[in-house]
């Protein structure tokens, strides 16, 4: 919904607002008021068509298919995900994709051989992920993502809306949820799953910083091994890209 400039609180009063009044709402309920309401203005979803990114989008697309989904191409994604990025937005019917990549003047200045990832992870994702995103972020108020409390670490108290800083709103419709749930949800509306699921991949990123997990491992112990590395980047305090890692809890 377009913002009125003139009656557009500051961002800490709209999620105050947003939370008080959607606390016991759904998760798709929460989508619908988030595209809907005022008081979160233009509104995005940012997926990485990843194991379970297909929940959001199908609620997106149920909604509103027009609502723009920004999808952060580093690159250095796996085929699978790229094909399986196609076939979700056909399915879906998304009427508007928009796949986001750095600058090429960026990574010739600093990735040139396409190898930081091998000597410094945090500045290539900086660099094809969390710059791209924040300039693609630019145009809107809110930003739908798929953060959950059971997650752990920062994720354990997440709400439904929560401030960006002072830039923007983050938007959290299945922060409530436990795991058995995103299955659930993929089941019973039989969505469409990402290939490498399958093959031990619970969770995806880039191709050359993502590997399988044995059973009794964490979903997330194949993303950056053997680093300290744990998340992507793609994080924003005060308006600003937070670059180092932010850690599980143990």
């Amino acid at each position: 919904m377009p913002r009125d400039t003139l009656d557009f609180a500051p961002v800490a009063a709209r999620v105050s607002r947003l939370n008080e009044r959607y606390r016991h709402h759904s998760a798709t309920s929460v989508v619908e008021r988030a595209i809907a309401d005022a008081d979160t203005g233009r509104v995005a979803l940012v997926s990485s068509f990843g194991a379970e990114s297909v929940v959001l989008l199908h609620m997106v697309a149920v909604i509103d298919p027009a609502v723009p989904v920004l999808f952060i191409d580093t690159e250095l994604l796996f085929p699978e995900t790229l094909s399986y990025q196609r076939e979700v937005a056909d399915h879906l019917r998304l009427r508007d994709l928009r796949v986001i990549r750095a600058s090429r003047t960026r990574i010739a200045a600093i990735d040139a051989q396409g190898d930081l990832h091998r000597t410094d992870p945090d500045a290539c994702c900086a660099l094809r992920k969390a710059e791209p995103l924040d300039h693609a972020l630019a145009p809107f108020d809110a930003w739908i993502t798929g953060r959950k409390r059971f997650q752990g670490g920062q994720r354990a108290t997440l709400e439904f809306f929560e401030a960006e800083g002072a830039a923007r709103i983050k938007v959290n419709p299945l922060a409530h949820w436990q795991a058995e749930d995103v299955q659930d949800y993929m089941i019973n509306n039989r969505l469409p799953r990402h290939p490498l699921v399958a093959r031990g991949y619970p969770s995806i990123g880039c191709a050359p910083c993502t590997t399988p997990v044995d059973q009794n491992e964490d979903p997330r112990a194949g993303r950056w091994r053997g680093t300290e590395k744990d998340e992507c980047g793609i994080h924003f305090v005060d308006g600003k890209i937070v670059r180092s890692p932010i850690q599980r809890a143990s």
